[in-house]
């Protein structure tokens, strides 16, 4: 992520929290994110957190989880998670092949046995979307130049 993402990203959760009349450490409370972290967040000390954090912090503020994955980085404007366009621009071709089968063959999800709503299984997309990137990001960093990933 880019140091603006990481500003804009501060900046907006600040003005959040503060619309919210929270302090950093009911935030912190709620969420249950230390105090400092979120400090280092607001004054883009910190990087853009991971999605799990972001979910935190969005059921803590009662705002959009999508709105706060769109300011990260993580998603596009469009905010749905659907949509292969909204992948980073790193993405290949394949990546975002990949990111869609992953998406659409996921079928009936289920817990304990009970099939989940439409708002549940989109916060678990969502969440899904976050990670996803992230974690083919980090895969595209530990390649070597020659394109494998130990560099043999």
């Amino acid at each position: 992520m880019d140091i603006l993402v990481e500003n804009e990203f501060g900046m907006l959760l600040r003005k959040l929290r503060e619309q919210k009349g929270m302090s950093i450490n009911q935030l912190a409370e709620t969420a249950g994110i230390s105090n400092s972290q979120i400090s280092r967040m607001e004054n883009g000390v910190r990087g853009v957190p991971k999605a799990p954090t972001i979910r935190k912090l969005a059921d803590a503020l009662g705002v959009s989880y999508g709105e706060l994955m769109t300011a990260a980085g993580y998603l596009e404007e469009s905010g749905t998670a659907h949509d292969a366009a909204q992948a980073p621009e790193w993405a290949t071709y394949k990546d975002k092949r990949d990111f869609k089968k992953m998406l659409e063959e996921d079928g009936e999800l289920m817990f304990d046995g009970i099939p989940l709503d439409e708002e549940d299984r989109q916060r678990i997309k969502d969440v899904l979307t976050g990670l996803f990137w992230e974690a083919k990001q980090m895969n595209k960093r530990k390649k070597k130049p020659n394109g494998t990933p130990d560099g043999k």
